[in-house]
């Protein structure tokens, strides 16, 4: 194309199912070089009925990635209708693409565009003031002379959407996150990230090694890095974190983990419900839950987290001293879904632990995601079908939290009694904790003013 038209531009647009590129015929590492920018499937469809079964957060999780591989050559978002059970999962795949920095949305494709929305695609939540309002979107779009159109389309519902998100999104800041090292060609794990942006945890997914963060997050895929052993070595003697997947654990088997701590995955798994986080006290799931078992030196390591079953139990969570480091590993149910399970308690831990470079992290259940920018905001986004109450824990110093949609400054909670927990190889920090409640299927925006 350039030998006929040497002024040409041709951008490459990659598709949502970035793990299994290497497979396929798309090359992360040299492409991006070669196309004079690329362009970011972000479409996610419904992660039960769709045959992908991608969570929501990829849809915010693969533009950052890509961003991270072509910096300022990411040219935007690419979505379709395919899957829209509800208008709200089309909706929140366009503000997901939006709240992760892209400039611009490519909406596929114009016969979809035209379909009329069907009133069966309106929630179950709707009519309970949840950020996305089918009435209210049937609502505007009356003709001139007032009467009802015949229908409303899909592009209706993403002139609605967008136009919703306009209003806030350029007070928000550079997205920042836990940076998870996946590396060029790599599987392992497919997706995890996806899961953990799901329980809570804002992830920032990288092709390359971080070396400043005080903690890093690794998964199975990390074991094609042939140096990575080493490479946690490193970090570790420089006093920095690493918190790794019982999937890289079990990969590194043999390899070198086992120089930094007696541990290793047995074989064999245990089917749990009950928890124990620190000395924050029991707590169970609703369901059985399948772990592979981590066995385990006692005083080489210990259980940050615990998972029961009788009178057994494995680790949850668990950490090891390393030179000036620790060495965290996350015990992941063989369904990853299994993680949005875990109750608050657990997940509230597994927060705190990895969250050791964010200002913000929340408590609360699952399926409730956190977009954290480097100017002091965030939004709050529950994909649950039910409203729920969650808390923002902000690191000090803090003048005041305020809600950028409505303008409400949010209250402090008092301090929470009794033993809150030390996180091994973090510096301790005071924190002030706001409680509030998000609707279904809805975001919240705030903005933190730090004080004195």
């Amino acid at each position: 194309a350039r030998k006929i038209n040497p002024s040409v531009k041709i951008v490459i647009k990659y598709p949502n199912w970035y793990e299994h590129f290497q497979g396929l015929g798309f090359n992360l590492e040299t492409e991006p070089g070669i196309f004079d920018g690329l362009y970011t499937g972000t479409e996610t469809r419904d992660p039960v009925l769709s045959t992908q079964h991608l969570q929501q957060y990829e849809s915010y999780l693969i533009f950052r990635y890509f961003e991270n591989i072509a910096p300022a050559r990411n040219g935007g978002g690419w979505i379709d209708t395919g899957g829209a059970i509800y208008a709200d999962r089309y909706a929140e795949q366009l503000w997901l693409t939006a709240f992760a920095g892209a400039p611009e949305i490519t909406l596929f494709d114009l016969r979809q565009l035209q379909n009329a929305v069907n009133v069966s695609t309106r929630g179950s939540w709707q009519g309970s003031g949840t950020s996305f309002d089918f009435d209210a979107m049937m609502k505007a779009a009356q003709s001139g002379g007032g009467e009802a159109l015949k229908s409303v389309t899909w592009a209706g519902v993403a002139g609605y959407a967008l136009r919703q998100v306009d209003d806030f999104l350029d007070e928000l800041g550079k997205p920042v996150g836990i940076k998870s090292y996946r590396p060029y060609h790599a599987t392992g794990e497919d997706f995890l990230q996806n899961y953990l942006g799901m329980i809570g945890m804002p992830i920032d997914l990288v092709p390359e090694f971080p070396k400043e963060d005080q903690m890093i997050l690794l998964t199975e895929s990390a074991r094609y890095d042939s140096l990575i052993v080493d490479r946690i070595k490193g970090r570790l003697r420089s006093g920095r974190n690493v918190m790794i997947t019982s999937g890289l654990l079990q990969a590194l088997q043999g390899k070198g983990i086992e120089d930094i701590a007696e541990l290793r995955c047995n074989g064999r798994k245990a089917l749990v419900r009950s928890f124990s986080a620190g000395f924050g006290g029991r707590s169970n799931s609703d369901t059985d839950i399948l772990i592979p078992q981590i066995e385990y030196l006692t005083n080489d390591s210990w259980e940050d987290i615990s998972a029961v079953s009788g009178a057994s139990g494995w680790p949850m969570l668990h950490q090891a001293q390393y030179s000036k480091g620790y060495l965290f590993v996350l015990t992941i149910p063989e369904n990853f879904s299994d993680l949005y399970s875990l109750p608050a308690a657990v997940l509230n831990r597994i927060r705190t632990v990895a969250s050791q470079d964010m200002k913000m992290r929340l408590e609360g259940p699952s399926k409730v995601s956190l977009f954290e920018y480097d100017n002091g905001t965030c939004i709050v986004e529950s994909f649950l079908d039910e409203p729920v109450r969650v808390k923002l824990v902000v690191s000090q110093p803090v003048s005041q939290v305020n809600d950028l949609l409505t303008g409400e400054a949010l209250v402090a909670s008092p301090p929470a009694a009794g033993f809150q927990g030390v996180v091994w190889g973090r510096v301790r920090q005071q924190t002030v904790t706001y409680e509030f409640e998000i609707k279904a299927h809805s975001y919240k925006v705030l903005a933190v003013t730090p004080g004195e």
